[in-house]
């Protein structure tokens, strides 16, 4: 009766410890749609500070999705490697030695965002997530997990800068997350933004293959 009592408590303490690891960063956008897999471990990761003025939170984003094709390598147990990274991924699709395969990779980024809300992003190296039978249904998932939309955000404002003689233009937007980031211009839109408040621009839906709800929005260009 001892060592139950004393499991128990071992195993009340894990979920404990993996409740309090399940917070997300408030900069994630809330967005819904079914279909991917919950089993996946989470890539959000917030690590918020108060201690100074010039730091306001350390997350951990989705970055980016990329379908690559392999070659099913050792079966170990209920395992098997994908050539040619020996990748060791779980056997689910009953693959055989040589068989062709795509899989799913993806990478993310730790991202500093200090007071001002500027960024300072340290991407990860890619990693296998999921493999797939044919490039086709490695694709429909990916077009899930990366959407290109058509918004309006809020803009910030413009400005110049001169050095040596030459005039280079910004534009700084703030993004759905919160986080601002500019973009040269030209003359032109220059004097197009001068007098805006917002603006429509074309934006990167980038969703965490392990939750769905969450999402980085990354800039992809000007609407108008």
């Amino acid at each position: 009766m001892k060592k139950l009592r004393t499991q128990e408590k071992r195993r009340t303490s894990r979920l404990k410890r993996f409740k309090r690891l399940m917070i997300v960063p408030a900069l994630a956008i809330a967005l819904v749609l079914a279909g991917c897999s919950s089993n996946t471990q989470s890539v959000f990761h917030t690590d918020s500070s108060t201690e100074t003025a010039n730091v306001s939170d350390t997350s951990r984003v989705p970055w980016d999705y990329k379908i690559v094709e392999g070659t099913v390598g050792d079966l170990i147990g209920s395992d098997m490697t994908v050539l040619p990274d020996n990748t060791l991924m779980p056997n689910d699709g009953n693959y055989a030695t040589g068989d062709k395969v795509w899989s799913l990779q993806f990478m993310d980024a730790e991202m500093v965002t200090d007071a001002q809300k500027r960024n300072e992003i340290r991407l990860s190296a890619w990693r296998t997530i999921k493999t797939y039978k044919d490039e086709k249904s490695a694709q429909g998932d990916m077009d899930n997990l990366k959407l290109l939309l058509t918004t309006e955000v809020d803009l910030v404002g413009v400005y110049k800068t001169e050095y040596n003689g030459e005039t280079r233009n910004f534009a700084v937007v703030e993004l759905p997350s919160g986080n601002r980031m500019k973009q040269p211009i030209d003359d032109k839109r220059y004097d197009a933004l001068a007098k805006q408040k917002t603006v429509n621009v074309y934006l990167e839906e980038v969703h965490d293959f392990a939750d769905y709800d969450l999402a980085y929005a990354k800039f992809r260009g000007w609407a108008n």
